[in-house]
């Protein structure tokens, strides 16, 4: 399941709502990642464009990759604007058994950072700026990356 959002994410309530759903759905790890905005290089937050057919696309091929280890993906992601402190990004692998959460919830996160179609600004003084430095150009991209 793929959720987009406008603005910081409610960890609480998306993290509470996917447990409810699944605890009884006899996955026997649920694994999941948090990602916090820091404060840091004077930035304010975070602000983030996606291209959702990309996104969809991308996150279908890990979905497919998880349903072969009888495991399946749940990820949230902030649209716009995320001030320091506050969550622009959750992801979680629920599984049969921990290790295959455990080494899932690992190798999506590092490519969702690789390779997912969202690009990321800072905010500094009022206005975004994109994060170059931080930033990786997407495979095939051409003027996107």
């Amino acid at each position: 399941m793929l959720e987009l959002y406008d603005g910081a994410l409610d960890v609480e309530e998306i993290l509470s709502r996917w447990y409810n759903t699944y605890k009884d759905k006899n996955y026997g790890a649920f694994i999941n990642f948090v990602g916090i905005v820091r404060d840091e290089d004077g930035i304010e937050g975070l602000s983030f464009d996606i291209y959702e057919p990309i996104l969809k696309s991308w996150f279908e091929k890990w979905q497919e990759k998880a349903k072969e280890q009888n495991a399946y993906l749940l990820m949230a992601h902030s649209r716009g604007d995320v001030p320091n402190h506050k969550t622009s990004y959750i992801s979680a692998v629920l599984s049969p058994k921990r290790k295959v959460s455990l080494k899932m919830i690992e190798e999506f996160v590092e490519d969702f950072k690789a390779n997912a179609p969202i690009w990321k600004y800072d905010l500094k003084n009022g206005k975004r700026e994109y994060a170059i430095d931080r930033s990786t150009p997407i495979e095939g991209s051409g003027i996107l990356s």
